[in-house]
């Protein structure tokens, strides 16, 4: 269950684009077509899906305070923490060079396509923030950092492919002059993001209703309380008189 609902929470409550807006270089550079979209999509999938367990491993192992006492009791105090981003960047640039290669060998078109924003996804701000996000929330298990970027991924390929979808769709209707190109690709995005915000309520509305079911059972034991004191302030004047 752990699982399913981080998948689903880092796809639509904590997307990349819509939540925190990373990777938004990129989702505006290569959405101009489908085709493209789906593409750099699946990267980002890939890269997510390799570099965030992986860094999880770095960091429960090499980088934390403490994650070097496998080696010794000597090495129990040694903390290499200010190494995270630098350990980080070495992972994803190695799996982007990996996508690149894999990319112009089996699909050159796609390949000259994404021209020059393949190979930034090694500084894409998306593919370290799932990293980032991965460490300063503590997921505790290896499989629950693969859930991770594999959702956020999903979630980063939903938004990119949704927007291309439109954009392509809007060629085709009469937007203002001033709000061509650029503008109203942000207003769009800012009502998909005010959109998937309703997402939020996903994992939130049982505890709600939960809490509301628990309400009652306070009240009477309050009222048990008071009956259970009032008792007892009966006996007490009653000795004393």
């Amino acid at each position: 269950m752990e699982h399913i609902e981080l998948f689903f929470k880092s796809i639509f409550i904590d997307n990349m684009v819509f939540a925190t807006f990373l990777g938004m270089c990129s989702y505006l550079a290569v959405s101009k077509k489908v085709s493209t979209a789906v593409g750099l999509g699946a990267a980002v999938i890939f890269v997510l899906a390799i570099t965030v367990p992986l860094n999880w491993l770095l960091d429960q192992y090499i980088l934390q305070e403490g994650a070097l006492s496998w080696l010794g009791e000597e090495y129990a105090e040694y903390d290499l923490s200010f190494l995270s981003f630098i350990m980080f960047i070495a992972t994803i640039a190695t799996m982007v060079q990996l996508v690149e290669i894999i990319v112009e060998k089996f699909a050159p078109a796609l390949y000259n396509s994404l021209g020059i924003f393949l190979p930034l996804i090694a500084v894409n701000c998306a593919i370290l923030g799932g990293s980032l996000f991965m460490q300063s929330r503590e997921i505790p298990t290896l499989g629950l950092a693969t859930v991770y970027g594999i959702g956020s991924g999903i979630g980063w390929f939903l938004a990119i492919l949704a927007i291309a979808a439109i954009r392509e769709k809007i060629r085709y209707s009469k937007v203002p002059a001033p709000l061509r190109g650029l503008g109203i690709t942000f207003i769009t995005t800012g009502l998909m993001a005010i959109g998937f915000m309703s997402f939020g309520g996903m994992l939130t509305g049982g505890d709600d209703e939960g809490k509301k079911e628990e309400a009652p059972k306070t009240e009477v034991k309050k009222e048990i309380k008071k009956d259970a004191n009032d008792e007892k302030l009966a006996d007490i004047s009653k000795e004393i008189k």
